[in-house]
């Protein structure tokens, strides 16, 4: 039998507990190194890192800016309401969490479909509303069953309001959630800080083009936060700046009995004041509800916008282009005085009708006009008068004369995306058309432009901007809406400047030859009837633009479908000896200038001139005579 050696199983053993010390004493040498690294050569690091766990960085949204008419009416303002929000991307099972707050809140299947909209249209990581405007009750409820739904809570936003509804929709325009084309404009102007937090942006109108102004700049608050992501208080504060005030030139009485003139015809009304530029009234009938897309519009909402045969959406006064019919004629017959091809007291026949190359232009007086001078042209709108002159004056002549006066480009009008019109000459025909046989201009397609009709097609605010000129005296201004800014810093007004862009080079003797002519056109042409008994000197011009081709046919409005009727149009200027305001107005389908537009613009000119309320929409005058251009 062998016995162990003590003495050699004791010092195994201790050489085994050193080696296990060691180890030991190794592992709390690497602990205290790591302890080293981490709490002072990587303290800053770590305790930053804490910091932003434990405080959060909330963005604190600015008051949007008001924007208000000339006398200080609010047309857009701000309210705060409670709203019940949703993060995407901390819930797993998303319509689980819905059907579950429904159970407590109000959940309509259209805030279903809003909320399944944003979804598509946002990044799932932000806050995205199922319900806004919550009441005091609704807030109690969620908060007490808050604990069930994590990622869901209650906000406090700002809300934009429009107090007037479909009011000047067109010209203030409408708010929507921010998209990328948004934040590229953001990036674009390097104000991606100042947006943090702001989930809506201009989308038309005033709000869009003063969006930089209108917005104001983000504040911020430091909040700390327990470990489930609630705030437990507030650290620091940064108070938001609340966003600049725009004050119009437009008048907002005037633009509401503009718009009340329309009655339920489709059309537009601009109205300018010619001393400065300065828009009165800017109206696009019929118009939408812009409070509609500030929580995100609904489905329903959006198709009948979009689907509807009258087109509520469309801008008709910058994006309507139309032919101007007779309302062409004084610009014609300026431009033929100013370079030569006419006198005033130069007569030109009229049998009825004007023969060139083989085809007949008929006036549309049987008849004719007889002797035609340039005042009697205008007084009694005679189209033969305007076919020889169409030939005589030749349609680049034509073109370059309206295009000082602002036809076929854009106004520069403070609201994005105006439509530039069709002023014809041969070089636009050269440039539109791709055949090369379709790229010649033909001196036939010149008589009718004499008229307003052919090729032409221009917007209800070139033809307000062309008369303004006109009634100004050849001075031009740019058309704009606000009249000035209000910086919320330092409460400076900041001042649109009415300073004028150019003056034409026309003659005086001229341009009152052209006033005068419109001021027969209202008191004994065809205008008289609208203008009956008015208490001040007007001027004025009706026009008629046709929709489709008569073939030759005679016109009878009641014949023809509503869509196809000739539209109405008039231009006019007052008082005469030194107007203060001048407009268009264009009927869509309204047939005779004479009867459906002049009766509102009589409107607005005696509520802006007199202060004299109508009592009702302005009725077509179904006796008036035109004698116009089909």
């Amino acid at each position: 039998m062998e016995f162990k050696n003590p003495q050699e199983e004791l010092e195994r053993f201790r050489s085994r507990l050193g080696v296990a010390g060691g180890f030991v004493l190794f592992c709390f040498a690497l602990l205290f190194m790591r302890f080293v690294w981490l709490q002072i050569i990587q303290h800053d690091y770590y305790q930053t890192r804490a910091e932003d766990n434990r405080i959060s960085l909330v963005p604190i949204v600015p008051n949007r800016g008001l924007i208000l008419d000339r006398n200080g009416l609010v047309l857009a303002r701000n309210y705060s309401a409670y709203t019940l929000e949703i993060t995407p991307s901390k819930i797993p099972d998303l319509e689980k969490s819905i059907d579950g707050l429904a159970a407590i809140i109000d959940i309509q299947p259209k805030d279903r479909k809003r909320f399944r909209k944003l979804l598509e249209e946002s990044r799932n990581f932000e806050s995205l509303p199922i319900r806004t405007r919550l009441t005091d009750e609704e807030v109690a409820k969620f908060i007490a069953h808050r604990y069930r739904f994590p990622g869901v809570d209650i906000k406090a936003r700002l809300f934009r309001q429009y107090p007037g509804g479909a009011f000047a929709s067109h010209m203030l325009g409408y708010i929507g959630r921010v998209t990328d084309r948004d934040l590229e404009k953001i990036e674009a102007k390097d104000l991606e800080a100042n947006y943090r937090g702001t989930e809506h942006f201009g989308k038309t109108g005033l709000e869009q083009h003063y969006e930089f102004d209108l917005h104001g700049n983000t504040g911020f608050e430091q909040v700390e936060v327990d470990a489930g992501g609630r705030a437990v208080r507030t650290l620091a504060r940064t108070a938001p700046l609340a966003g600049n005030n725009l004050t119009l030139t437009v008048d907002a009485e005037l633009q509401r009995i503009a718009e009340q003139a329309f009655g339920d015809r489709k059309g537009a009304l601009v109205a300018i004041e010619p001393a400065t530029g300065g828009i009165l009234a800017l109206v696009a009938v019929p118009n939408y509800d812009p409070n509609l897309f500030v929580d995100g519009i609904d489905t329903q909402n959006w198709k009948e916008l979009n689907e509807s045969p009258d087109k509520p959406m469309v801008n008709r006064a910058l994006n309507g282009t139309y032919p101007p019919g007779s309302t062409f004629k004084p610009f014609m017959a300026l431009g033929a005085l100013t370079i030569g091809k006419r006198r005033p007291e130069q007569l030109i026949s009229d049998p009825g009708f004007y023969n060139f190359g083989g085809h007949v232009f008929r006036d549309d007086k049987k008849g004719g006009h007889g002797m035609v001078d340039m005042y009697k042209s205008i007084v009694q709108s005679c189209d033969t008068y305007y076919y020889m002159l169409a030939n005589d004056m030749g349609i680049d002549n034509i073109s370059a004369f309206m295009g000082q006066l602002g036809l076929g480009s854009r106004t520069g009008i403070d609201i994005d995306g105006e439509s530039e019109g069709v002023l014809p000459s041969q070089e636009w025909k050269r440039k539109h058309f791709r055949k090369p046989e379709q790229q010649k201009w033909f001196a036939g397609e010149t008589i009718s432009i004499g008229i307003g009709q052919g090729y032409n097609a221009y917007t209800p605010i070139q033809l307000a901007h062309a008369t303004a000129i006109l009634a100004n005296n050849g001075v031009v201004f740019r058309p704009h809406l606000v009249k000035f800014i209000t910086d919320t810093r330092s409460g400076k007004q900041i001042l649109i400047e009415p300073k004028p862009t150019r003056t034409l080079t026309l003659k005086p003797e001229h341009i009152e030859v052209i006033r005068n002519a419109m001021v027969g056109v209202n008191k004994e042409g065809t205008g008289a009837r609208a203008f009956a008994g008015a208490e001040y000197v007007s001027g004025g011009k009706t026009g008629t633009a046709q929709v489709y081709s008569l073939k030759g046919a005679e016109y009878k409005a009641g014949g023809v479908k509503k869509e196809l009727r000739d539209h109405a149009l008039f231009i006019a200027f007052a008082p005469a000896d030194n107007p203060r305001i001048a407009l268009a107005v264009l009927v869509e389908n309204g047939g005779f200038g004479a009867q459906a537009a002049a009766p509102i613009a009589r409107q607005v000119l005696d509520y802006y001139l007199l202060g004299k309320r109508p009592k009702a929409p302005a009725q077509p005058d179904e006796a008036a005579v035109e004698e116009d251009d089909e």
